[in-house]
Order: structure tokens, then C-alpha cells, then sequence
């Protein structure tokens, strides 16, 4: 049985608690043993995080110390898979760089808040993302700084009120990567609980957690 590490907590208004529990469930069905943690403690532990096939990082803002961030992403070189969704991966421990590169972006604005956006699958072939279209969010569009080694499944294009000089810019909304020995996966949709009530949003999540899992 494959083990699975989710960490929540962080900013509160993207309920962390309810959006683990979602990825907890999806991935108990899968037959993976889950454990949950609501301290960035467990983090620290470089042979315990070894020991996990997935860690998902649902930890909005927050920071890490030296050992925190060097356990995590030593047991990602190794081989152990990261995964997670909007802020709670890509816009978590803003003051540590190293770990934005593991993740492959960092959220950096979203014009005009709340907004309707059409989320564009991009890469059809792939797995994660096959056999599902094109499909509408009303949401935060989240702009984000990315790594262009990506491997982008999914895009959005901006057409802000607030910042039109972004008007226009194709942005990544789903991509996998991979981080020495071990893969990386991110969705930018999923500021809460109710945005996985829209099908493919919690498919694209679901398959795309279970990539990233070793082996």
C-alpha cells in the first residue's frame, strides 16, 4: 500500500482543512494510506519523509525553517512525489524560494479577484488530463511567475477590467514537472471546497495526485 502525507493549514479562507479531506478521500480510494498533519513539524523529519510515496503540501503562505524546506525537498530528489492545488501548494512559504522552484511557479496576483474564466486542456494526451474538455471556472485566475521547464497540461487566458495590460496572457493552469528523482504535479484551480464539485476539477486533481506518486 502506498503511503500519502497531507499537510493543511495556513491561510483559512482557502479551507484547508475541507480541501485535504477531498484529496485525502480521493486518494483512500485508491487504496493509499493517508496520514494528515496540522503542523509543518512533521516536515522537519528527513527519514520519515522518506518513507511516503506523496506528500501534499495544502499550506497556504506560512513559512519553513532551514530543516523544513531541505527534508522536503531531499525526500522529493529521492523519489517521493509532491502534489497539490491553487494556493495551498503554489502560493505556500512565499520566503522560500527553493521550494517554488520544486513546484514549478508561485501565485503572484489574481485581477479582478472572483472572476468567470474558460480553462483550455492543452495537452489532450496526457493522462491526466485525456479525455476531458475545455471547462468554465468562477474563481480566483491565478497569475503566477512559472517555470518554463513545465510540462503544461491546461491554460487560461486573461482578460482582466482591473489590469489590462495583462490582457490577453496565456497562463498555465495545470502542469507536472519533474524535481531530481521525483515528480511534480499542480492545479491552480481549487480555492475551495466547492470548486471540486465541478467534475473535472477534482478528476484533473485525483489523476494527477496519483502520477505523482512514486512508482
Amino acid at each position: 500500500m502506498k503511503r500519502a502525507l497531507i499537510i493543511y493549514g495556513g491561510w483559512e479562507g482557502h479551507e484547508p482543512e475541507k480541501t485535504a479531506a477531498i484529496a485525502a478521500e480521493d486518494l483512500r480510494a485508491a487504496e493509499f494510506a493517508v496520514e494528515l498533519s496540522t503542523t509543518l513539524e512533521v516536515l522537519a523529519d528527513a527519514e520519515a519523509l522518506q518513507a511516503y510515496d506523496l506528500i501534499v503540501p495544502n499550506w497556504t503562505m506560512g513559512s519553513l525553517t532551514d530543516s523544513q524546506e531541505n527534508a522536503l525537498l531531499g525526500a522529493i530528489k529521492s523519489g517521493v512525489g509532491l502534489g497539490g492545488f491553487h494556493g495551498g501548494m503554489g502560493d505556500a512559504f512565499r520566503g522560500n524560494p527553493t521550494y517554488q522552484y520544486a513546484v514549478g511557479g508561485q501565485w503572484v496576483a489574481h485581477p479582478d479577484n472572483i472572476t468567470d474564466y474558460t480553462v483550455q486542456i492543452t495537452k489532450p494526451s496526457d493522462p491526466i488530463v485525456a479525455g476531458l474538455a475545455d471547462f468554465a471556472v468562477h474563481s480566483e485566475q491565478y497569475y503566477m511567475h512559472v517555470d518554463p521547464s513545465n510540462e503544461v497540461l491546461a491554460t487560461t487566458v486573461f482578460h482582466p477590467k482591473s489590469d489590462p495590460w495583462v490582457d490577453g496572457t496565456v497562463m498555465p493552469v495545470v502542469w507536472k514537472r519533474r524535481y531530481g528523482l521525483g515528480r511534480v504535479f499542480y492545479s491552480s484551480i481549487g480555492h475551495t471546497a466547492k470548486e471540486f464539485e465541478i467534475p473535472e476539477v477534482r478528476e484533473i486533481t485525483r489523476r494527477g495526485l496519483l502520477w505523482a506518486a512514486r512508482g
